[in-house]
């Protein structure tokens, strides 16, 4: 079932009409999505967050004004909720596909087919649906305003392999190329695809997913790496390329701490100019 934060607790927004820049964000709840709730708010776009958990939205609504509606994008029915909602009151000129997730970091041979199911269903065909259910949307969107977004946030992980990564790497990799074919498709329209691929953001909560709430591991991940990035980094990257000029498609941006050469290749401890 959907939640919805009133419209009234809009500022900025809508207030019977519409922002002339909406923007869905998925997986807003915490880390990156909420992040980047909060930077479009403070530039001044009408935004729907979208999570699972109506507390942490209905919190984040209360402090930016967003609007918030509860919504599971592995649920179809939740998805066709959020389209209608959004036919309803406006339309939408931008998506930001940011819903995913980790689990495990076992081998092909010893990881879990449930993790696996879980890891595509969130990070793929949850993309899909949404894509599929608000590509109208858009459409009218782009015919509104001149152009219209889709974002896919994606991974490092969808670009290299490491070992650990296996179901991981298989649901971004495929995520990744859903946002290649789409792009393709859509050539010839005023929509733009833009895949934002993260390296190492630390946030309250993937790698605790990832190991399925254990702190000490998910602490480990971090510790001694100089600087990893933050969730506003991210949401920085991702509100810079819907902000560019409509002409401009930022096609993909890998965004990663200095200390990480690699998904495999990360530097731990102080980071110094080397000398002979």
């Amino acid at each position: 079932m959907s939640w919805l934060c009133p419209a009234s607790t809009l500022r900025g927004g809508h207030n019977g009409g519409m922002a002339s820049r909406r923007a869905v964000v998925t997986g807003a709840s915490s880390g990156i999505g909420e992040a980047t709730v909060r930077l479009l708010r403070e530039r001044g776009w009408g935004v729907v967050a979208v999570a699972r958990r109506a507390d942490r939205l209905r919190e984040l609504a209360e402090a930016t004004g967003a609007e918030a509606f509860r919504a599971d994008v592995t649920v179809q029915d939740d998805v066709d909720a959020l389209r209608d909602h959004l036919a309803a009151t406006g339309g939408v000129t931008a998506l930001v596909n940011n819903a995913g997730g980790a689990r495990g970091q076992e081998s092909v041979e010893t990881s879990s087919v449930e993790d696996w199911t879980w890891m595509y269903e969130v990070n793929v065909l949850g993309t899909k649906r949404v894509i599929s259910a608000l590509l109208p949307l858009l459409r009218d969107g782009a015919d509104a305003a001149g152009h219209a977004d889709i974002v896919n946030v994606t991974s490092i992980a969808g670009h290299t392999v490491y070992v650990g990564g296996g179901g991981y790497n298989a649901a971004k990799f495929a995520e990744r190329a859903l946002t290649e074919v789409l792009r393709l498709e859509l050539n010839g329209e005023p929509l733009r695809v833009i895949e934002v691929a993260p390296g190492m953001v630390h946030t309250e909560e993937f790698s605790l997913t990832r190991f399925r709430g254990d702190r000490e591991r998910a602490a480990a991940v971090y510790a001694d790496v100089p600087h990893p990035l933050t969730a506003e980094d991210v949401a920085e990257t991702i509100v810079s390329a819907l902000e560019r000029p409509a002409h401009v498609d930022i096609d993909l941006v890998v965004v990663k701490p200095v200390a990480q050469a690699a998904p495999h290749l990360l530097h731990r401890g102080e980071l110094r100019v080397a000398r002979d």
